[in-house]
Formats: C-alpha cells, structure tokens, sequence
C-alpha cells in the first residue's frame, strides 16, 4: 500500500511498468551482488585458491535470501552498503564468510551489477520500441493512399497521404532502433580489475600468475552471461558509456516527443485523434472537451528524459583519474529515472499508435479548403493544351483567388474558387473536368508507394528479426 504521507515516485506510482521498476529494484541489485560473488569465489576455487565446494554451495544457498535488517544494521555503522551486504551475506554463508569478495574492490559488484542493469533495461525498451514500430506501420499500410494536407511552417502545403505521414514517424524510430542495436553491440562488462582497475590484488592472489588472472576475468564474465569485457578501466567502467545509453534514450524520446506533437495538432484540427475512453474526463470545467492527455503526458515525460543526458556528460568529464565519488548519488537517481520515464513513454506510445482515430471526412474537407489553390496550374496547364494563351490564363486566375481569398478571409464562407472557375467562360474547356482535374489522389505523387517500399525495405526487416516479442500492448495506469 502507497504511504500517502511521504513523496512517492510518480514514475513508479503512475507511469513505468511494474516490470522496469523491478529492474531497477534493490533486490535485483542485490541478488546480482551475490551471483557475482559467488562467480568471483567458484572461479577463483577453480583457478586453484583454497575454496572449498562446500563454501559455494552454502553461498548459493542463500543467494537470492536476502537477510535485508542484517544489510541495514550494518550499513548504518559501517556507512559502505558493499561492506555491509558483504557481512549480511557472511552471516548467513558462514563457511563463505572469510572468502566472500575474495581480491574484489566494491565496484566489482557495483559496476558490473549496473551494466547488467542498464542492459536488461535496454531490452525491455527495443522490445517495446519494435512493437510501436509495428503498429505504426499497420497505421501506415492503411492509409496509405488517404491524402490530407501537408503542412510546411505549419501552413497548407502540397498533399501528402496520412501513411505517408506516418513514415515520417517510422524512420524517427528505424534510427533510435539501429542506434540501439549499436549500443547492444558495444556493451561489456567491466570484469575483474582491481581496486585502481590494475589487477594488483588478483596478482597477488594468484602468486603473480598474470595468465590466471585473465582467465578468472574471463570465467566470471561468463558466468554472468556475457563475453565481453572492457580492456582497461579505472575503478569504475567508464562513465561514457552512460551516456551513450541515455543519448539513445533521449532520441527515443525525441521521437516520441514529435509524434505526441503531431496528434496533438491533428486532434485540434479534427482529423485524427487519440483514444478517449467511455468515461474519461477531458476537463473539469469543460464537459465537452476532449483532451489528448496522452499525448500531452508523452510530450511531458520526453522533456524530462531528453535533458538527461547533459547531466550524464558532466559526470562523465568530471571523474578523475581513476575515479570520483561525486557520481555514485547522481547515478542513482539519473539512470533509473531516465529509463523509468522512457519506459511510461513507450506505455503510451503503443496505445496511442494501436488506437488512433481517423476523421477522413474532416480530412477531405480541409482539403477541399486547400486543393482549388493548389489545383490551379494544373487546370492553366489544361487550358492551355486546349488552346488558351498561358499570361491570360495565369493573371485570370490571379484575380478569381484574390476573389475568392476574400470570401474565405474576410466574409467567413466556403472556397468558392472552383465556383467561379466554372462559372467563367475563359475556362470553358476544363469546366466539364473540373472534379476529375481536383481528385486529390492526383495531387499526392509517389505516396502510397513509398510507404509500401519503405515499409519493405526499411521496417519489415526490423520487424522479422524481431518476430518472437511482437505483440506488446501499451498500459495507461491512470
């Protein structure tokens, strides 16, 4: 139960999965402390050091039995929460307790437990983030061919197709997700370096046996389940790589940032909009309203998570030599955060992109508002090939705009344009064309076909490595 009394959370308490909060929990940190105590210790008895199989198995046995009152005892008079998980594990494990971090430094489980972290958290955003990129191209393929005003400067430009819009959103996406791919590429371990990451206490260890003591590294990264390890470190891995992760987050965000944009301009124009259920309420004075809270909360969390990695980069730039503690508290906060929101983002996200409403006969008005603008050097063209002199023509309609510009602006009425087209005799040989001449499908190029080779060029790739994890659906808490 929620204690109402003290701050809560509000990315744990309204908007992160259950599922990222875990995560980032302590227990799974701690959890991940004692495997890699136990990888540290079965390595080193291994390599040949005076462990007994007896002392991991009782080590394993509490593995995940965490004694939490024992760790907060002890944390609270030692003031190190390394050393006072290191008792706590001792009290527990007796026959372990005088090889537990065996030649370890704190950042032994520190570093590596983080790095495990930050990865397991990226796999739960490329999930989430594949299967909005799906849904979005359902959304793309049909409506493909539905045209609808593009806007340049946030003015009626030429048209476009309502897919093909929706492509525009795909790409943001195809990148974050072969920027997050590159950065699962790159991820390793810190492994066992040693206090000052030169591998002194190993050496010790292991008589000044140099080839031991890269095995052991070797054998307890993969019993973590990884094969990969940084070649040099400080005490710390380096803090870089933090923000590469929330670089990449940053750009998800961005992405999402300008899609939630985007339906927000729609749904005020009419044209499309977010789901709104049954009995959802838009505002609490205004009845009638329709809101797209979800977009604005997307929007709200995306400000949050791109202005993150500013904070990433100082911590970076600001450890020195072989590392700082300026970092620890910051990290805490800064990491976790990052993903917890990104994580309510893609939430929305994939609601959002599963449920969109589309007002087409909205859509096919505005354009009728737009289109006789548009449509007029194709109707000169036509009049021309019929015999018409270009300069006529051109200054002809010139004056009918401004006409009917008037009647638009300063009159409040329909575009009459086309009216007065067809009314006047210098347009005599396009009159009985006129609507065949305005079909808006004439006026939207290539469209439909580039959404249908992008899509299979570009995402259905994506989306086929990816097949095992499609069909995710986005929880709104509240």
């Amino acid at each position: 139960m929620t204690d109402n009394s003290i701050y809560n959370n509000p990315l744990i308490t309204r908007y992160a999965s259950r599922q990222m909060s875990e995560v980032f929990s302590d227990d799974r940190r701690f959890r991940l402390w004692r495997r890699l105590w136990i990888a540290l210790a079965e390595s080193e008895m291994e390599l040949g050091l005076n462990i007994t199989p007896g002392q991991i198995a009782e080590m394993k046995k509490f593995a995940d039995d965490i004694n939490y009152d024992a760790a907060e005892k002890y944390e609270r008079e030692v003031r190190h929460d390394v050393m006072a998980h290191v008792k706590a594990f001792g009290d527990q494990a007796k026959s372990a307790k005088a090889i537990i971090h065996l030649g370890a430094t704190s950042c032994f489980v520190d570093c590596n437990s983080e790095l495990i972290i930050l990865r397991d958290a990226l796999r739960i955003i490329k999930v989430k983030l594949v299967n909005v990129i799906d849904k979005l191209k359902s959304f793309a393929l049909k409506y493909k061919d539905v045209p609808t005003l593009g806007f340049t400067h946030l003015q009626p430009a030429q048209l476009t197709t309502v897919g093909k819009r929706a492509t525009l959103w795909l790409q943001d996406l195809m990148m974050d997700y072969e920027n997050l791919v590159h950065l699962e590429k790159c991820f390793k371990l810190r492994g066992v370096k040693g206090t000052t990451g030169t591998q002194a206490s190993f050496m010790e260890l292991f008589n000044g046996d140099g080839e031991k003591v890269k095995e052991l590294e070797r054998r307890v990264v993969r019993k973590m389940g990884c094969d990969r390890v940084y070649g040099v470190t400080g005490q710390t891995y380096p803090r870089k790589f933090d923000y590469n992760v929330l670089c990449v987050l940053s750009q998800i965000a961005q992405s999402a940032y300008k899609f939630s944009n985007d339906i927000r301009i729609l749904q005020n124009m009419k044209e499309i909009e977010e789901p709104f259920e049954k009995s959802q309420i838009g505002s609490s004075a205004m009845a009638y309203k329709r809101n797209p809270m979800r977009s604005e909360r997307m929007g709200s969390l995306a400000r949050f998570v791109i202005s993150l990695p500013m904070n990433t980069a100082i911590t970076a730039s600001t450890q020195w030599f072989e590392r700082t503690l300026d970092d620890s508290a910051n990290r805490r906060i800064v990491n976790a955060q990052a993903f917890l929101a990104l994580d309510g983002i893609l939430n929305i996200y994939l609601n959002v992109s599963e449920n969109l409403v589309v007002y087409d006969k909205v859509i096919a008005r505005h354009i009728a508002a737009e289109l006789p603008f548009m449509a007029t050097e194709n109707i000169m063209m036509e009049c021309v090939k019929a015999g018409g002199d270009r300069q006529e023509l051109h200054e002809r309609i010139r004056v009918l705009s401004m006409e009917a510009g008037r009647n638009v602006k300063e009159r409040g009425l329909e575009n009459n344009l086309i009216d007065l087209i067809r009314a006047d005799d210098m347009f005599a040989a396009v009159r009985d064309r006129l609507d065949e001449i305005l079909d808006a499908k004439k006026f939207i190029g290539r469209a439909p076909s580039q959404v249908e080779e992008f899509i299979s060029a570009e995402i259905d790739p994506i989306l086929k490595d990816n097949a095992d994890v499609l069909g995710v659906k986005g929880e709104v808490k509240v």
